[in-house]
């Protein structure tokens, strides 16, 4: 089982070097992190092409430079894993979440799993022992299409359904209630209740844990369901795919 990791930056100096080093420190040797880097005006691209000098699981790709969705869809069109790990550039994985989140795809009916986090502020102080407990957390199609579990930086899936996820369609809130409802519609999500990474807030992140308006939530959730629909024909193929591939063995 062969491991990638989807990483989408942009103007990352920060934090981007502890949150690879803490990924390469649990990646096996045959692993790869695919860093999709968006044009950026600071020093990331110095610090990534230092890191991939040393360590050859680094591979840094040039972004579409079109936001953040776009950037995630070519860093995991480019992975070549049979598992795939969603991360976000200013985050700390903890030293278990490879080993437990692989474990989750021992079962073959999981396509997808996703892991609690502990939030904290920008220097790594605890804000929150568990985004779980806080936010909850539910299974099936309806209930993240209604209000999403899924995040990203919490997120690994089968290399298998990618066929079904990309390319993003247009106008999605974010990739990760796409990936994440994709994945329960051809097979199973596995919910790990163990912080497994420290989640920075810091306030310049990319993505936002707050909700936006009504109109704007209604219009989103708009979206997906049509997108949803519009990808229903390769969700069944995969689908079909992979009871076909089950029964062969």
């Amino acid at each position: 089982m062969r491991i990638s990791v989807a990483l989408a930056a942009y103007c990352g100096e920060k934090y981007i070097e502890d949150q690879l080093r803490s990924i390469l420190l649990q990646l096996p040797e045959d692993g790869e992190i695919v860093v999709s880097l968006d044009p950026s005006t600071d020093r990331t691209a110095e610090i990534l092409s230092g890191i991939s000098s040393e360590d050859k699981r680094l591979r840094v790709i040039n972004g579409p430079g079109e936001g953040l969705i776009a950037n995630f869809g070519n860093a995991v069109s480019a992975c070549r894993g049979d598992i795939i790990f969603l991360s976000d550039q200013d985050d700390v994985w903890l030293p278990e979440k490879v080993k437990l989140m692989c474990s989750a795809f021992d079962d073959p009916d999981v396509t997808a799993a996703i892991h609690d986090a502990s939030v904290t502020d920008g220097e790594l102080n605890v804000i929150s022992e568990s985004f779980f407990a806080v936010h909850g957390r539910k299974e099936g199609t309806f209930n993240n299409w209604l209000r999403n579990s899924y995040i990203g930086c919490c997120m690994a899936f089968r290399r298998e359904i990618i066929p079904a996820i990309l390319p993003f369609p247009d106008k999605l809130p974010m990739h990760d209630q796409w990936i994440g409802i994709i994945g329960e519609q051809i097979g199973r999500t596995a919910f790990i209740d163990k912080p497994l990474i420290l989640w920075r807030r810091h306030g310049d992140n990319s993505s936002s844990t707050s909700h936006a308006g009504i109109r704007q939530m209604i219009k989103w959730r708009a979206s997906l369901a049509l997108a949803l629909f519009k990808r229903r024909k390769e969700v069944a193929r995969v689908r079909q795919e992979r009871a076909g591939s089950k029964n062969e063995n």
